[in-house]
């Protein structure tokens, strides 16, 4: 029986012609992109906001801001103020003075965390102590930041003899002692800083104190190594990638170059990095002010409110908790935004 169709054999190079018809309507739907295209950083953050170990580091994370940042301006007590009669009181608990004013029909606000030796209220002093940690982990993270990428961008993209001197110059830098640093600089230059800050009346300087100018000094000359070398790895790769290259033939300058291509596409490197850096940076500054190398009195800092803790352990656990816990909870935080940023941002950790 003759048919119209003819029937192609299994080995035959006779093309068939029913590949070459027009796509049905069916067809076309099969072929639409299930989603909108995602630029890298849009990508990274819908990847970041879907973990939930990352999205729960940002709640603490945020809830900590709000403690710090926002809550003193509301709380009836300042760090620095000391109440006479309200020394030593335990959480919750009033002095016989406030107790008398609250007979009297007055409205006093409760110490939830008690007072310290001085009769100042301790809860008030964690929340700005935990401001100061914040503040200088995010400052020294900015100036690692700033520093190191530029310094390991121009060693990664000039190479040769260039990166040669530079990263030498790394490598004694890894091994000066950061903390002999910061006691010389606060002995040598304490009287030069004092003159300083009073000739031109910079009051926040003078709040802070010599010690804590010598740390942001020590994070600007010191802790900006390690991203250093981790920018110039980055940069040692893609400056080999075609796009340089054209670049470089259109005649675009060295700085337009790393400024626009490789810093740009080390993006995420730098987010995941400077992130990673906060909570070395607010662990260094409670150290230090465990030692009493930190903020000058009465501004307290988290370091330093665990210092002063210590010899009423026993009588005021507390006091040593609630800054122990502050400090634990901002690192852990920022260490696991810092591994969801990583696991966001990596290209080679893409599923």
């Amino acid at each position: 029986m003759e048919t119209n169709e003819m029937k192609k054999a299994p080995l035959s190079l006779q093309l068939d012609v029913s590949d070459f018809l027009p796509a049905d309507e069916s067809e076309k739907e099969s072929l639409v992109v299930m989603r909108e295209p995602r630029s890298f950083f849009k990508d990274g953050m819908y990847k970041l906001f879907h973990n939930p170990v990352a999205v729960g580091a940002i709640i603490v994370l945020v809830l900590i801001f709000i403690y710090a940042f926002i809550l003193p301006s509301f709380w009836p007590y300042s760090y620095e103020q000391q109440i006479r009669g309200s020394e030593k009181l335990a959480p919750m608990e009033y002095s016989e003075k406030e107790l008398a004013q609250i007979a009297a029909g007055e409205k006093v606000f409760p110490h939830l965390l008690g007072t310290d030796s001085l009769g100042r209220d301790y809860m008030v002093r964690t929340m700005i102590g935990a401001r100061i940690s914040i503040s200088v982990g995010v400052v020294a993270s900015v100036l690692i930041l700033l520093i190191g990428s530029v310094y390991g961008a121009c060693a990664g993209y000039f190479g040769g003899k260039v990166d040669m001197i530079m990263m030498r110059i790394v490598d004694i830098i890894y091994t000066v002692p950061d903390t002999m640093i910061i006691i010389l600089l606060a002995a040598t230059m304490k009287e030069p800083i004092k003159s300083f800050i009073a000739k031109f009346n910079i009051q926040w300087m003078e709040k802070i104190g010599v010690n804590m100018i010598c740390i942001f000094v020590v994070f600007a000359l010191l802790y900006w190594v390690g991203m250093a070398r981790i920018v110039r790895s980055q940069v040692l790769i893609i400056k080999e990638q075609e796009f340089v290259t054209a670049a470089k033939a259109l005649g675009a300058k060295s700085s337009r170059i790393i400024r626009k291509h490789l810093l740009t596409n080390c993006i995420g490197t730098l987010i995941v990095t400077t992130t990673l850096q906060i909570p070395s940076a607010i662990f260094t500054e409670s150290f230090l002010s465990f030692i009493g190398l930190g903020v000058n009195a009465p501004m307290p800092s988290l370091g330093s409110l665990a210092s002063d803790a210590i010899d009423g352990i026993r009588s005021y656990p507390h006091r040593l908790l609630a800054p122990a816990l502050l400090i634990s909870l901002i690192i852990l935080a920022f260490n696991l935004l810092g591994d969801g940023l990583r696991d966001a941002f990596d290209p080679k950790l893409k599923k």
